[in-house]
Parts: C-alpha cells; sequence; structure tokens
C-alpha cells in the first residue's frame, strides 16, 4: 500500500520531451491528500492479522497494539494536513507544492512551515508514531518479547521490515510536500532563478527541471536522516506513555491548531 501512495507524490513540476509537456506526478489525483491517507491507513490490516493469525499470544498483543496506536496518531496526524489544506485551499498535492511558489514580502518563501510551524511538529511526531519505529515501536517492543512478526522468518519477515522503511520514506515525502516546498527551490521559476534584489539567472526548462526534482530528493533525503536520527537517540515509550501522548496531548493541540487556523483564514479573506 505505501507503494501504491508514492504514485500522488509530485517529484518535481513539469518537464517537456519530445514536443510533449509531461506533469511529474505518477498520479496526478485532485484529492491526493485524501488519497495516500487511504491507502497507508490499509497497511494496518497486514500488521494486525499477521498479529492473530501466529497463533502466538505475544504475536497477537503486538497487533492490538498497532491498531490501538494507529487510531491514536492517525487522527492526530490528518487533523494536521487540514491547517495546510485551508490555508492553500486545495487537496492536490502538485497544486499545494505550487501554491508555496510564492514568497512573503519577495524575501521569504511562504512553505507550508511558516505558516503552520505548530501542525508541522505534531505531523513530524505523528508521522513517527504512523511508522512502529522507536520511539513508538511498542507494537514490536523486543525487550518485552511482544512483536506481530514474532512468527515469522525469512522474507515473510524482510517483507515487513522492508514496510517499515517505506512508511519512513512514505512521511518523509510527505513532510517536504506539504510542509517544505516540495521541489520548489528559493526563487527559482520556469526561466530561470528571479533574485529578490532584481538579478536574474536564466536556465534552460531541462536544468531548471532537474534542479527542481534534485531539491525535492535531497529534502527527503533529510528528512529520512533526521526520522533515523530520532530513532537512534530516544528511548522507547511505555505503552500507557504512548496512547497518552496520542489521545491527551496530540489530538487536542492538532484540534486546537485547526480551529485557530480556521479562524485566521476567515480573518485573512474578511
Amino acid at each position: 500500500f505505501a507503494l501504491v501512495g508514492f504514485a500522488a507524490i509530485p517529484f518535481g513540476n513539469t518537464i517537456e520531451l519530445g514536443g510533449r509537456l509531461i506533469n511529474l506526478q505518477a498520479a496526478p489525483i485532485n484529492v491526493g491528500v485524501l488519497y495516500i491517507f487511504a491507502v497507508s491507513s490499509l497497511s494496518i490490516y497486514g500488521v494486525a492479522l499477521a498479529g492473530f493469525s501466529s497463533a502466538n499470544n505475544y504475536s497477537r498483543l503486538g497487533g492490538l497494539r498497532a491498531s490501538a496506536q494507529m487510531l491514536a496518531y492517525e487522527i492526530a496526524m490528518g487533523l494536521t494536513i487540514m491547517g495546510i489544506v485551508m490555508i492553500y485551499g486545495s487537496l492536490d498535492l502538485q497544486a499545494l507544492v505550487r501554491a508555496q511558489g510564492v514568497s512573503l514580502w519577495g524575501w521569504i518563501p511562504l512553505w507550508g512551515v511558516l505558516v503552520q510551524p505548530i501542525g508541522f511538529l505534531l505531523f513530524l511526531t505523528a508521522g513517527i508514531a504512523h511508522t512502529k519505529r522507536i520511539p513508538f515501536d511498542a507494537p514490536e517492543g523486543e525487550s518485552e518479547i511482544i512483536g506481530y512478526f514474532l512468527e515469522y522468518s525469512g522474507m515473510k519477515f524482510g517483507m515487513f521490515f522492508f514496510t517499515d522503511y517505506l512508511e519512513t520514506i512514505m512521511i518523509a515525502c510527505l513532510a517536504a510536500t506539504l510542509f517544505f516546498g516540495g521541489w520548489q527551490v528559493p526563487y527559482l521559476a520556469q526561466a530561470g532563478f528571479q533574485f529578490p534584489w532584481g538579478a536574474q539567472l536564466e536556465l534552460k526548462p531541462l536544468a531548471v527541471s532537474i534542479l527542481q526534482i534534485t531539491s525535492f530528493v535531497g529534502k527527503v533525503l533529510f528528512f529520512c536522516w533526521l526520522l533515523m536520527t530520532i530513532r537512534w537517540t530516544l528511548p522507547r515509550f511505555r505503552y500507557d506513555q504512548l496512547l497518552k501522548l496520542g489521545w491527551h496531548y496530540l489530538f487536542p493541540i492538532a484540534l486546537l491548531n485547526v480551529f485557530v487556523t480556521a479562524l485566521l483564514v476567515l480573518w485573512v479573506a474578511g
């Protein structure tokens, strides 16, 4: 399911090849945000079924933990996206990236992290929980001999392991796309660089497209590094702490963020 979600991620603007203008997005879906959340949410079925079909109480407990964790953090993660959707007015990921191409006061790129800093922190926290990696790896707590994949080995275990890293890359792609301009490069337009102090640097369309793709890949790699660094640094949350963080803190703060964002949008529009 994670692989299917990558189809809606725009990794560039457009590129002209052989007289054809190609949109650098495998599946240009006008509700791309909803599509990615829908397909990524289905991954929990595989985890829960793997735990329940193992005929092992510890595996079953891991599957239950994963299901409870998904409920606690997927809702909060969805709410963090609503602020971005309200500000930029679209569910299309390509349109969201293009909307982040404007500059505030002509100098500061109007990326999502600038208009939704709290939403970004909430999204990153919920995203790490979605990947089921440290410090949110209660469904696979090795020290507690609990894990939905306990009875699996070889390539069956490898597929679970592979899926966790695919989810990490997906969260990195969404963080870059929604909050850090995606393929946008500051001051880079279709004709080349246009700096705020009036200087210009003309570039060929192919060079512009390559710079945009490189920008997106660089941002994704940075977030992959950041997620891995957090994993190597923090200890595992206790299970009750994990659920308390999701329901008592992330969910109310995400709701408050949506409410405040809606008021600000109405105030600016009025």
